[in-house]
C-alpha cells in the first residue's frame, strides 16, 4: 500500500454518510462491526501514513479530521454502542486501541504500540 492509497482509505473511512455504508464509522454508528480485515486495513494504512509523515511538521486538515475522526469517534461510538446494549466483538475493543495509538503516533512522529 503507497502513501495516496493509505490516506484516501483513511479519509473514506472516517465518512459518515449513507454513500460510504461500508465506513468503520457508519458502520458502528448502525451497531454493526467492521467487515472482516477492516481493522487490518485500517491499522497497515495508519501505518504507511506513519512512516510518510514521520518527519512532517504540517499534516494536512482533511487527512487530520479524519485521523481525529478515526480515533475520538470510533471511541464513542463502541462505548454508545455498549450502552445501547450492543454485542461488539470481542477484540474490537482493543483493535479501536490500537487506532487510537497509531493516530497519536502520526501526530507525535514516534511510533508508539500497545503493550
Amino acid at each position: 500500500m503507497n502513501y495516496e492509497t493509505a490516506r484516501k482509505l483513511l479519509i473514506d473511512q472516517a465518512i459518515t454518510t449513507e454513500e460510504n455504508s461500508d465506513a468503520l464509522l457508519m458502520r458502528m454508528q448502525h451497531g454493526k462491526p467492521p467487515v472482516p480485515g477492516h481493522v487490518t486495513s485500517i491499522l497497515l494504512a495508519l501505518k504507511v501514513v506513519f512512516e510518510e509523515l514521520k518527519d512532517a511538521t504540517i499534516i494536512e486538515r482533511e487527512l487530520a479530521n479524519s485521523l481525529y475522526q478515526l480515533s475520538i469517534k470510533s471511541q464513542q461510538l463502541f462505548a454508545a454502542g455498549r450502552k445501547a446494549g450492543i454485542e461488539w466483538p470481542p477484540l474490537l475493543k482493543e483493535d479501536l486501541l490500537r487506532i487510537t495509538i497509531a493516530v497519536e503516533s502520526i501526530f507525535s512522529g514516534d511510533w508508539q504500540t500497545l503493550h
